[in-house]
């Protein structure tokens, strides 16, 4: 039976159906040989039994013709009406030749049937010997009473003995015949009961074939399509049995096996990281959103920090202005120093307007100090800005390469977020190395405006003795002069400084309104990731294991 189960497919068909084929074949001989039986029986019956039984018959009718034929001649008294019925008797005479010679021929084989027929053809032979050489002619010659007495005589004796004999010979051919047909009957019967025998037997073995065929191929394969019914509706806790064969009935019973348990192992699998991917895009959509607020109090910082900076650039030119002419004044009032007393007036006058500018100019350089303190802090915030939007960054990386496949666009945004920061970062340093230059600037012009104050103060204190203290005012005036200057190419400086104040401030700025978009794009992808991972979360829940 195991060697029949290790069979393959094809191999159990062509072994089944061989069977079946052999025993159809088996049953369509037995009835070729039983039909062949019969029709030789039937031809044997028919050429031997039957002719014999029939060349009998016609022989005692043709016997009993010619001695009616011989009764009518004695009775008619034409002679032309005695002709026909002699030449009748000629006929039947001529063919109970035949019918004896044929009998002899086919009974050569049966010696006691032979002795029968060559009594009964010497009895004939001298019963026709008799009518034709006495009785006819007698006849003929109107000698109606000897014909009479040789018919009632000696011929009424031969022919009861010929008919006889005759009926002896038809009654055993006709035995014979029934013997015959008995045993074709017999024969008949005989194949009949094996072509039944071997048909029940090829029935049965068809029937048990087709069973175990069912049994062991329709069987599993129903099993096989239930299963995959069960799983194709997400039940995949669904067991198929072993069925320990090497057929194509066993090795589909493995693979599905493997299948099935491949499938619980997937799922699993997608089920755990369908809830990771659940719990790590909402924490992602946390994030972002966080990141976005943040981006949007950065870019709103940097609004302001622009704004300040333009104040500061407007206080600064103007300062410029004012050391040009304070440059200005100090070379016109040098060139009136050469030119002796006749200018003192002129020169209080000026030292007077001197105060007054250097007075303004030192609160613009203050005020420029305490708003590149104000702009220092600016950049420090800017700058930790920089430093979390670099770190959210980094968080967002991770957590995009936690996502695998789905978070591929997440991380290009992360790095697009990592990039802004780091050049939020660069121009922080930039400016805050500017600053630095602007502030030292700064304490120089605060010097030499205290200078400039005391300078002057003295001039007006001393403009009453202006002749001695030409020399010192001239002396004053050329120092103040390069004071002047001084203060006039550190306002270029400061101006110089602020536009690249600005400029980076507008770099900033623009850099905080793509992070912004790019937090707003990573908080929609946030979003849609955390959309997908619920759809495959719940896709994936709909399997049972």
């Amino acid at each position: 039976m195991n060697l029949f189960l290790n069979l393959t497919t094809r191999n159990k068909l062509f072994l089944a159906f061989g069977l079946m084929i052999l025993l159809l074949s088996g049953v369509t001989v037995t009835a070729y040989r039983s039909i062949t039986a019969m029709q030789t029986s039937l031809e044997f019956f028919y050429n031997s039994d039957f002719v014999d039984a029939v060349d009998l018959m016609a022989i005692r009718s043709n016997i009993n013709g010619t001695r009616a034929a011989v009764l009518n001649m004695m009775v008619l008294s034409r002679e032309p009406e005695q002709e026909i019925w002699h030449n009748d008797i000629k006929k039947r005479s001529m063919e109970i030749d035949k019918l004896l010679q044929r009998l002899a021929v086919r009974q050569r084989d049966k010696p006691a049937f032979l002795d029968k027929l060559k009594e009964l053809k010497t009895l004939n032979e001298v019963y026709v010997k008799t009518r034709d050489s006495q009785q006819i002619p007698q006849i003929f010659a109107a000698k109606i009473e000897e014909a009479t007495a040789l018919a009632v005589g000696v011929q009424l004796e031969r022919y009861s003995k010929i008919r006889i004999i005759a009926d002896q010979l038809g009654d055993a051919a006709e035995q014979h015949a029934l013997d015959a047909v008995t045993g074709a009957q017999q024969k008949a019967y005989e194949s009949l009961r094996i072509f039944v025998i071997i048909g029940i037997m090829a029935l049965s073995l068809a029937v048990a074939i087709s069973l175990l065929l069912a049994r062991i191929l329709a069987g599993p394969l129903k099993e096989f399509s239930e299963a995959a019914s069960r799983i194709a509706a997400g039940d995949l806790s669904v067991d198929i049995p072993d069925y320990e064969r090497m057929d194509e009935v066993g090795k589909l019973a493995q693979s599905f096996r493997n299948m099935v348990e491949n499938l619980r192992k997937l799922t699993l699998d997608i089920r755990d990281g369908m809830n990771i991917l659940a719990s790590s895009s909402a924490e992602i959509m946390a994030t972002t959103t966080q990141v976005a607020a943040g981006s949007a109090e950065t870019a709103t910082a940097v609004s302001e920090t622009t704004a300040t900076v333009e104040e500061v650039k407007q206080t600064v030119q103007l300062s410029n202005q004012k050391a040009k002419r304070v440059s200005d004044s100090a070379q016109q009032v040098a060139n009136i120093s050469q030119t002796g007393r006749q200018a003192v007036e002129e020169l209080i006058a000026g030292m007077d307007r001197i105060r007054e500018q250097t007075a303004s100019a030192a609160e613009s350089i203050v005020k420029l100090s305490e708003q590149s303190q104000a702009i220092g802090e600016i950049i420090l915030t800017v700058n930790d800005l920089a430093e979390q939007s670099n770190l959210l960054a980094v968080n967002a990386a991770i957590e995009a390469a936690k996502a695998g496949e789905q978070g591929k666009g997440f991380a290009v945004v992360a790095q697009e977020i990592k990039s802004l920061a780091e050049q939020s970062k660069q121009a922080t340093t930039q400016v805050r190395a500017i600053l630095g230059d602007i502030q030292k600037a700064t304490g120089a012009a605060v010097m030499a405006t205290d200078l400039s104050g005391k300078a002057v103060d003295a001039g007006v204190q001393q403009s009453d003795a202006a002749g001695e203290a030409i020399r010192i005012l001239a002396d004053s005036i050329v120092e103040a002069a390069q004071a002047a200057l001084q203060i006039a190419a550190s306002s270029q400086q400061q101006l110089v400084g602020m536009d690249q104040v600005a400029l980076a401030m507008e770099n900033i700025k623009q850099a905080s309104t793509q992070n912004m978009v790019g937090t707003k794009q990573a908080e929609t992808a946030a979003q849609n990731l955390h959309e997908l991972g619920v759809k495959l979360k719940q896709r994936v829940e709909r399997y049972k294991i």
